[in-house]
């Protein structure tokens, strides 16, 4: 079983329950097993800047499938959700990125892992630190754990605290949509 850690982020429309139909689609696919899911985060967008903040958070998933496979139900993903890629860093209703793959180090033309930029964004990492234990955390392209980086908060802000996948779920806007 592969241990796998996602980047989740929205920020067009109703942007909680964008993140819960996207962790209810990963939950509903037979070889995806969502173990934890981090609280959720509020952001200023990064890159082109003239859009809405975006919530994020991390998840971490058990399974079977290789990167490439889970890359593509990512995408499938995104693509029921309602994903239009427009422009790099634009706004957008859901963005699901592989951040790590067990402690491998991948580069395919499609697919980088660790993810290359994942280190430079605390909207990725606060969520990130919250969920995983910093000694599953090292890998080839560096030795320090996620613990160990210093990371700049300014911009990352708290929006609702989450201590389990179950409560996660039961957030009042994900009843809309069942």
């Amino acid at each position: 079983m592969n241990e796998v850690y996602l980047s989740i982020g929205t920020n067009i429309g109703e942007r909680e329950k964008n993140l819960q139909q996207a962790v209810q689609a990963l939950m509903e696919q037979s070889a995806v097993q969502v173990k934890r899911v981090s609280s959720i985060y509020e952001t200023a967008a990064v890159g082109y800047t003239e859009q809405a903040d975006f919530l994020n958070i991390a998840v971490a998933v058990e399974s079977p499938l290789m990167a490439q496979e889970l890359l593509e139900v990512c995408q499938s993903i995104e693509n029921e959700l309602g994903r239009v890629r427009e422009m790099r860093w634009g706004p957008r209703i859901i963005d699901l990125d592989i951040l790590l793959y067990n402690h491998e180090n991948i580069e395919t033309e499609s697919l980088i892992i660790p993810h290359p930029r994942m280190y430079e964004r605390a909207f990725v990492l606060v969520p990130l630190q919250e969920i995983a234990p910093s000694d599953e955390m090292i890998h080839e392209k560096s030795t320090r754990t996620l613990q160990a980086f210093n990371i700049e908060q300014e911009g990352v802000k708290l929006w609702k605290k989450v201590d389990s996948v179950d409560e996660f779920m039961r957030f009042e806007s994900l009843n809309e949509f069942k």
